[in-house]
């Protein structure tokens, strides 16, 4: 089975079956959807299992990280290229001795920063970039991704011993799911012009915090705050218009405030396990809501 090419900080994998469980019925008994769409696509494990598992007619992802489409696509349209350069970075990694590695690790973050070039679409600029994001994912704390506001990814290192950078076999199988699959570097909301009665749309966007220790919600240099889920629940009744089904993750923060965003819609929670947390005692299940528009 082929699984997500990035760890990502709220990833779907542990939560795949119980999302499943809040899928509309009639695609869960035939295991077909139309037209599938995830607007904020993270690190794809959902979508990963939904290419495996149901027969999709159309697959539509996208995101405002650019580096994150980026290794989508190439991922997409140059899997033997990335992989020889991922299989140099691993090489690179086991030979250097571990007290050298954070120098390693820092090198290459400060040229992953500094070389950033959102016009230039080089073919070897592109692969690089690519194996540069998931070298950093593999080698960084907790595989976190995160941005400080002018756009550098800051996370610091992770001290593992024999992280897996080069999974080719991965890759080549990912390249082959994703064939044909329509990836777009756009806000959620360009979504809305092309989803119909026959969309499904799952939305997993940047969790509203619960606590000051929990905000990992800097996938790019904007943030998501308060006032972007409001414009988010907005959108969410324009789906409902369309005559569309959505399903949207998030937090459960104690004061209803999804709840009272979402009223006119159908709110569940399910259990989810916290791993990434500052302080140890608040890692564990936590609650999350999952908020649908059919029964």
């Amino acid at each position: 089975m082929s699984k997500p090419f990035l760890k990502w900080a709220g990833g779907k994998s542990r939560l795949i079956k119980k999302l499943e469980n809040h899928f509309p019925d009639e695609i869960v008994r035939n295991k077909k959807i139309k037209k599938y769409f995830e607007p904020f696509i993270g690190g794809g494990a959902l979508l990963i299992y939904l290419l495996q598992n149901y027969s999709i007619e159309k697959a539509y992802i996208s995101d405002t990280n650019i580096d994150l489409i980026n290794t989508y696509k190439v991922i997409q349209n140059n899997p033997t290229e990335l992989i020889e350069c991922l299989g140099k970075y691993q090489n690179l990694y086991d030979s250097t001795q571990a007290s050298d590695r954070l120098n390693l690790f820092l090198k290459i973050r400060e040229e992953f920063n500094n070389n950033f070039d959102s016009e230039k679409n080089e073919k070897q600029y592109l692969v690089s970039r690519a194996a540069q994001l998931i070298f950093l994912n593999k080698t960084c704390f907790n595989g976190l991704y995160r941005l400080n506001l002018r756009g550098k990814f800051n996370v610091p290192f992770g001290k593992y011993n024999s992280p897996k950078i080069a999974d080719g076999k991965n890759i080549l199988a990912l390249s082959q799911l994703f064939k044909n699959t329509d990836i777009q570097l756009a806000p959620y909301q360009d979504c809305l012009k092309e989803i119909d009665i026959n969309s499904f749309i799952y939305l997993d966007p940047p969790y509203k915090p619960i606590s000051k220790t929990s905000n990992f919600n800097n996938y790019t240099k904007a943030s998501f705050g308060d006032t972007q889920q409001k414009i988010l629940a907005e959108f969410c009744k324009l789906i409902n218009a369309k005559g569309s089904k959505f399903l949207l993750s998030n937090s459960a923060p104690d004061n209803n405030f999804f709840e009272n965003l979402y009223s006119d819609f159908k709110l569940n929670k399910i259990q989810a396990t916290r791993s990434i947390n500052s302080k140890g005692n608040l890692r564990g299940l936590v609650d999350e809501l999952v908020i649908k528009n059919y029964q």
